[in-house]
């Protein structure tokens, strides 16, 4: 009897895939169509009309989820469960950080059977490609493998993956998450890192053993950035673009900020820092009490080394366009991105495109077409993008002096060197466009779900334990109704049991988990 056995289908990838909303596609060779739910409160008697324009305009099935069972899933357990533990950190807020709340499990389970229920109405998981978009709809793919064991399933983690094994076990429900993603042809991550500590916590927690194998963004400017250029006239400006929250650490870029004019006085009346804030997703205890210390520092600079009419440190807490913000990316020097816990930010990537210009912002900034194009990014060294920008200037965002340091060299250095490392960030952003990506991604997926019908595919276990065996095409089961009968008529009988390789060579039931 051949007992090789090949469980769950996994296969792990990384890719620098732009970021998109939780949602799932199922992809055919002509059709994407999305499946989801809109975060809004639709009257009954308008259902029926907003679910036939989602279609007939978006290509997209809409799911209703009710308003307690929607805010349990996502502001609940993703927000104060996966969403610290993915960037390694334990639950922020006291209220909800001293106990693992069951019924927000239970409703993320809830939420996720139901979209996977209205996956499978609309689509055939055996013939069509199904890719399940971050952590808020992980358990769709349970539901979806249960039911159809050669579904063809991605799932790509638009998160950072940064939990060590004995962070990420601190999570009652840790292992059943695990074993969940596991029952998807190929997972996609934004860096190869984050790859590497989803296997550590697989090998670590599950005993799974592991091998290896092997954008460009269309933007129209406006006037805004001639607006923009006039306002901060004859001074360099640094920009950064952030949510309010502890992860993005605004608060140790004021700090550095501070440091930066308190160390170099002669850079005091001719540089400016504006900090653009993201509207927070959500509220909360933690969140005000980030506002507070933001607003702190930048009253402390302003007061200490501003002057009247000239406010060193800009803070635009409100809601920007993205036609503000591309004015402000084209009229800055410098991009800082310091987050200390991130994915694959975009704002890097929006900054180089922007710095390269087009026909309508060099109108509006008088600039000829042929004028070299500069930008100086400074960037965290962790953060998901920062190994595939090689131009940027890389720091520790916990070293407050470093980071000054940096600042210092980004207004302050020599325009071709600006102009060499704007390049070598330009080459790769335009080359790794979304397109190429979503491409790339669906290629390793086609080649993952290659082999799933040279196995015969047997389904393992109960709810979230729950995996498929994939045993070779030989494979004959011993089914109960017919050994017990024979054995009884039997006077003769002969048992072999194997224990540490005696009757065939040892090995060990592992995952073939490849990382593309």
């Amino acid at each position: 009897m051949d007992t090789s056995s090949r469980m769950n289908f996994a296969n792990l990838a990384f890719r620098d895939l732009n970021r998109t909303n939780p949602c799932i596609k199922y992809v055919d060779s002509d059709v994407v169509l999305y499946v989801g739910s809109l975060n809004a409160d639709i009257d009954v008697n308008e259902q029926e009309v907003v679910v036939e324009r989602l279609m007939d305009d978006f290509n997209c099935v809409h799911t209703f989820l009710a308003n307690e069972l929607f805010s349990k899933l996502y502001h609940g357990f993703c927000k104060y469960h996966l969403r610290p533990i993915f960037h390694y950190m334990l639950p922020m807020c006291e209220k909800h950080g001293d106990q693992f709340d069951q019924g927000m499990w239970q409703a993320y389970i809830s939420a996720n059977k139901i979209l996977a229920d209205k996956v499978l109405e609309v689509a055939n998981p055996e013939t069509n490609y199904i890719l399940i978009h971050d952590y808020h709809l992980m358990a769709v793919l349970v539901f979806l493998r249960n039911k159809r064991y050669r579904a063809k399933l991605g799932f790509f983690l638009q998160s950072p993956f940064l939990a060590s094994a004995e962070i990420y076990r601190t999570l009652p429900v840790s292992a059943d998450i695990l074993k969940i993603l596991l029952n998807c042809d190929l997972i996609g991550f934004h860096t190869f890192d984050f790859a590497r500590h989803l296997l550590s916590c697989c090998s670590r927690m599950l005993g799974l053993d592991y091998e290896s194998k092997r954008g460009q963004i269309g933007l129209d400017y406006s006037v805004k950035v001639k607006e923009f250029e006039g306002k901060f006239k004859g001074k360099h400006v640094i920009v950064g673009v952030d949510d309010m929250n502890l992860f993005k650490a605004i608060s140790l870029k004021l700090l550095a900020f501070e440091q930066l004019l308190r160390k170099y006085e002669n850079l005091r009346a001719i540089v400016v820092l504006v900090q653009i804030i993201n509207p927070e997703r959500s509220s909360g205890e933690d969140i005000e009490e980030v506002r507070r210390e933001k607003y702190g520092t930048a009253n402390r600079i302003n007061q200490i080394y501003g002057s009247c009419g000239h406010q060193l440190v800009s803070l635009i807490d409100r809601p920007v366009d993205q036609c503000e913000k591309n004015a402000c990316y084209a009229a800055s020097e410098c991009c800082i991105v310091n987050a200390v816990r991130d994915g694959m930010t975009l704002v890097p990537h929006m900054y180089i495109i922007c710095g390269q210009g087009s026909s309508t912002v060099d109108e509006a900034s008088g600039i000829m077409s042929y004028f070299p194009r500069t930008s100086v990014l400074i960037i965290y060294k962790y953060v998901g993008c920062s190994p595939s920008l090689s131009g940027a200037i890389r720091i520790n965002s916990w070293d407050i002096s470093s980071l000054a340091e940096a600042m210092h060299s980004a207004v302050t250095m020599d325009n071709s060197l600006r102009q060499l490392r704007h390049e070598q960030n330009y080459n790769y952003v335009q080359s790794h466009d979304v397109a190429y990506m979503a491409r790339s991604f669906l290629h390793s997926m086609e080649r993952a779900c290659l082999d799933n019908y040279n196995y015969q595919c047997w389904g393992l276990g109960f709810s979230f334990t729950f995996k498929v065996a994939a045993l070779s095409l030989g494979f004959q089961k011993l089914f109960f109704e017919s050994i017990v009968p024979a054995y009884k008529k039997t006077n003769r009988r002969a048992i072999f049991l194997d224990f540490d390789g005696t009757l065939v060579p040892h090995f060990s039931t592992k995952n073939t988990a490849k990382l593309r």
